[in-house]
């Protein structure tokens, strides 16, 4: 498999389950897709208008979850968690059908949809990857909430901290380099949250079809799960995944440094609008050679096409 071409999946792959938000059973599939067509989502419910692009400005929602809708308000929720397994595994192309407006939550991780994709396995195709450059830092500073990103030279770098007021999850903080790394700990991380908060939730019409089967619950000191934590930074390895799965709305890899303290989709989402704002802050490249020596990426490697 050329390591620099853009792939697909080689067969469909099917997954049926609940959906955390509005609790409803959903089916979805995953099939290949041709070079340059992105990673675009498809309302079988409905029989027009029914095709969203995975795309940054296609975010209508990012409350606790990443929305897209189309230009005639159709849309779809709760994607993250899938684009972060797109992402992690190289998957530049495929068309993503599903029978409701939100993506089934599994297990409230990637680590299914990793599974499955890797038991299916990668298509090469005939174009080569796009990546972006980061070229200056952006910042965005909101109270106690902060992100950034700045340029690095071979690597997307996420350095991700959380904290909270709970002796059990208190402050976390890991970073990752998402093309050089084993990131199993980040896939297998499920969404998680506070047992006092589950009725407000529900309030908000949201977490419906949440339950211990796909979300971590703490409650005081302790968890409510049966399963302990996966591993021992899984609350904050949560949240890289889901960085990880807004940042793949960019379209294309991401060369630079992402650095983040109690951020969420809202915060993610608004660092790429506000990059995209002015081209200055970046450069689109395309990856052709044929072999990259130890990392990912090599700065040999890159032949502008901005």
């Amino acid at each position: 498999m050329a390591i620099l071409n853009q792939k697909t999946i080689n067969q469909p792959i099917f997954f049926e389950g609940i959906t955390l938000h509005k609790g409803k059973s959903a089916k979805m599939k995953i099939l290949p897709s041709p070079p340059n067509s992105g990673i675009t989502f498809k309302r079988v419910d409905l029989k027009k208008n029914n095709l969203i692009l995975a795309n940054f400005f296609n975010v209508s929602d990012a409350t606790l979850c990443t929305t897209l809708s189309n230009e005639m308000g159709v849309s779809v929720s709760t994607v993250e968690h899938l684009m972060a397994a797109f992402y992690g595994l190289g998957v530049d192309n495929v068309l993503v059908e599903v029978d409701q407006d939100e993506i089934p939550i599994m297990d409230g991780s990637s680590k299914l949809f990793v599974e499955a994709i890797k038991k299916a396995g990668l298509k090469s195709l005939n174009l080569p990857i796009k990546i972006i450059k980061i070229l200056n830092k952006i910042e965005i500073i909101k109270d106690d909430k902060y992100i950034s990103i700045e340029p690095t030279k071979t690597t997307l770098e996420i350095d991700f901290e959380i904290k909270f007021n709970n002796k059990l999850i208190g402050n976390q903080r890991n970073k990752i380099n998402v093309y050089e790394n084993d990131l199993t700990d980040i896939y297998n991380s499920r969404t998680f949250c506070l047992f006092e908060d589950v009725q407000k939730l529900r309030e908000m019409n949201l977490a419906k079809g949440g339950s211990l089967d796909n979300a971590i619950v703490v409650k005081g000191e302790n968890i409510l799960n049966k399963e302990n934590l996966r591993n021992k930074n899984e609350f904050v390895n949560h949240k890289i995944l889901d960085c990880m799965g807004d940042l793949f709305l960019s379209g294309y890899k991401i060369i630079g440094k992402v650095t983040c303290s109690q951020g969420g989709h809202r915060l993610t989402n608004e660092l790429l609008r506000k990059v995209f704002m002015d081209n200055k802050n970046f450069t689109i490249f395309e990856l052709k050679e044929k072999i990259v020596p130890n990392t990912f990426i090599n700065s040999k490697t890159l032949k502008s096409i901005a």
